[in-house]
């Protein structure tokens, strides 16, 4: 078990777990040691917080964990790229869907997404990488659903 974890208590459609085949993302609302606050302006107490941890322990047999600022509020959902394991994506109840490149926990961590947009549809509730297209994302919010190209912040249907 992963002990040193706490999750968010976040209320949404999306997953609160993705796992890629080296790591595990999680929502959490935790502030953690890792977090560079000052560089950014997030209500910690309303989520926008990712968790981020190997899938292995370490050779000490725990899990280092690390958090990520994501959004300015609730992550409420995440996907991992079929393609790339470190390709993360996450949408939230700031109305944005944001792609990051995150590392192992112990390496630096990115503190800006590699790509973000805002679909326009008022809440974001879930985001998912297409099995087999690079690159493509559906973003679900209650008022429809986007497929959205990452490589050119470009929505292609919805």
């Amino acid at each position: 078990w992963i002990s040193n974890v706490r999750g968010s208590s976040i209320s949404s459609q999306g997953n609160h777990i993705k796992s890629s085949c080296s790591l595990l993302a999680f929502n959490t609302d935790q502030a953690g040691k890792f977090l560079f606050l000052f560089l950014f302006q997030f209500n910690i107490t309303g989520g926008g917080m990712v968790g981020l941890c190997s899938v292995n322990p370490g050779p000490d047999g725990k899990w280092t964990v690390t958090q990520i600022p994501c959004h300015a509020d609730q992550v409420t959902d995440l996907d991992f790229s079929p393609f790339d394991d470190n390709l993360l994506a996450t949408c939230s109840a700031d109305e944005t869907v944001k792609v990051w490149r995150v590392f192992e926990p112990g390496q630096e961590q990115p503190v800006s997404a590699n790509a973000s947009f805002s679909p326009g549809e008022g809440r974001l509730e879930l985001v998912l990488f297409h099995p087999a297209a690079a690159g493509l994302l559906a973003v679900g919010s209650s008022r429809g659903v986007q497929v959205w190209d990452t490589s050119r912040d470009k929505a292609l249907a919805g």
